[in-house]
């Protein structure tokens, strides 16, 4: 699911993936559902392809967002009311073992953002998807 979902620097929000052409995507804002084109100039990250860093291995964008949704038992985090602390804070109860040096409370305020932007958009699950796209993958080998 979050393979499909887009982040573009320049343009605040999230965007779906629509369709894709030459040197060209066709996407869609998650919240206005507003469709514009992207091109091969802007730099497009895929949320699927996002991790955080932890004290261990790096921890997967809709792994970290699953246990967001659970603490926060599907409600939305006020970001805008949060300093810097209370951010680091919040994300260390969260995810007690994330990097306290390589992630910054910028990175944790945009996760957050995005977090209430895809509940807005109606998802509640984060990584379901990729877990039955991989189990399918080991079942045909």
């Amino acid at each position: 699911m979050l393979r499909t979902i887009l982040a573009i620097t320049g343009k605040p929000g999230l965007f779906k993936i629509v369709s894709h052409g030459n040197r060209m995507l066709l996407v869609e804002d998650l919240i206005s559902k507003k469709r514009t084109p992207v091109h091969a100039r802007d730099k497009v990250v895929s949320l699927g392809d996002i991790a955080m860093y932890t004290e261990g291995d790096d921890k997967p964008l809709g792994e970290i967002l699953d246990l967001v949704y659970a603490y926060k038992n599907g409600e939305k985090i006020e970001v805008k009311a949060m300093d810097n602390d209370t951010l680091r804070a919040t994300f260390g109860e969260i995810l007690a073992d994330y990097d306290r040096d390589r992630v910054y409370p910028s990175d944790i305020k945009k996760l957050f953002t995005w977090y209430n932007l895809l509940l807005d958009a109606g998802f509640t699950k984060f990584t379901e998807e990729e877990k039955a796209e991989a189990q399918e993958e080991t079942s045909e080998e």
